[in-house]
């Protein structure tokens, strides 16, 4: 499955900051469509993400009946992102093959 959309870098403050595209609801729901073969437990759905020529494996984190987009410092610094930053975003979920998961996809 592979989705495609723009969103703004948010913060979310703790012990260390951490930031996240907030995937938009039309988005979360056709990931939730798949979710229960995708996940590997807790809910997280493993992505691969490209943001431009960036490309980075991630998992996303359901919050609220949507999903959060983790941007790794990795990701975040050499494109100079921070909170409040639109950023375009293609991702796609990486669904088990069989055997994987013992579930065939």
């Amino acid at each position: 499955m592979e989705l495609a959309f723009t969103g703004t870098v948010i913060e979310w403050r703790g012990p260390a900051p951490y930031y996240f595209v907030p995937v938009p609801e039309e988005e979360s729901a056709d990931i939730r469509s798949v979710a229960v073969a995708a996940t590997y437990g807790w809910g997280v759905i493993p992505v691969t993400a490209h943001m431009g020529d960036t490309a980075f494996e991630t998992s996303l984190f359901p919050k609220d009946g949507a999903y959060l987009l983790p941007l790794k410092a990795a990701v975040r610094r050499p494109r100079g992102l921070s909170a409040g930053d639109d950023v375009a975003v293609r991702l796609t979920v990486r669904l088990p093959v069989h055997g994987e998961s013992g579930r065939a996809v």
